[in-house]
C-alpha cells in the first residue's frame, strides 16, 4: 500500500465519507477482499457498489492493477472526489460512474454494458437488496463480495435458494457465488 493511497483515503474521511476508524484498519478491512479473492485471473471486470470515499474501491484497484474496476456511487460529490482520486493515483484501469445501481443492472440487462465478474459492497444498502443488486450485476459465473459484521448470519437459507447461491464467510467478508460455477 503506497503513501499516497493512505493520505487519498484520510482525505475521503476528512470529508465525512466513512467513518473516523483509522485508516490503517480501515485498509487492512479493504484487504479482506483482496484475500477472499485470491488469484484472479485472466481478464476481469468488477464494480463496488457504494464507493463513497474509496473503501475498498481504491484498494482493491491498487492491490489488482490488472483488474478493470468500476467505482459507482449515486452522489455527485463523492464521485467527483473519486475521479480526482483516480487521477492523482494514476489508475488506468479504473472508472468511476456516478448512478443509480438500478440504472446499471438495466444496462447490464440490456446488453449496453457487459456483466461484472465480481461486486463488492461496503455499507451499500440493507443485506437483501446488496445482494439481490449483485446477482443484476454479475455475468454468468462471478463472485459477490460484500462486508461482514464481527457477529451473526444476516443471510436466509431462503434467499440464497431463490437466488441460486452457495456463500462462506473469509475474513471480515461473506463471498457469494452461483451454484455450480466452475471458477470457485
Amino acid at each position: 500500500m503506497h503513501q499516497d493511497l493512505l493520505e487519498t483515503l484520510r482525505s475521503a474521511q476528512r470529508f465525512g465519507f466513512f467513518g473516523s476508524r483509522p485508516i490503517e484498519e480501515a485498509v487492512e478491512h479493504s484487504m479482506d477482499y483482496v484475500r477472499a479473492l485470491g488469484d484472479v485471473a485472466g481478464p476481469c471486470r468488477l464494480v463496488d457498489l457504494g464507493s463513497g470515499g474509496g473503501l475498498p474501491g481504491l484498494v482493491l484497484a491498487d492491490a489488482l492493477p490488472d483488474v478493470d474496476v468500476v467505482l459507482l456511487d449515486r452522489r455527485q460529490k463523492r464521485t467527483d472526489f473519486l475521479e480526482r482520486a483516480v487521477i492523482g493515483l494514476r489508475l488506468a484501469r479504473v472508472e468511476v460512474l456516478c448512478a443509480d445501481v438500478t440504472d446499471l443492472i438495466r444496462s447490464v440487462r440490456s446488453g449496453d454494458r457487459e456483466p461484472f465478474d465480481i461486486v463488492t459492497a461496503r455499507g451499500f444498502g440493507p443485506p437483501e437488496f446488496t445482494l439481490r443488486s449483485g446477482v443484476g450485476l454479475l455475468g454468468e459465473w462471478g463472485r459477490i463480495l460484500i462486508s461482514e459484521p464481527p457477529e451473526g448470519d444476516r443471510w436466509s437459507a431462503d434467499l440464497l435458494s431463490e437466488l441460486g447461491l452457495l456463500s462462506e464467510r473469509r475474513g471480515a467478508v461473506r463471498v457469494f457465488w452461483r451454484e455450480g460455477d466452475p471458477t470457485i
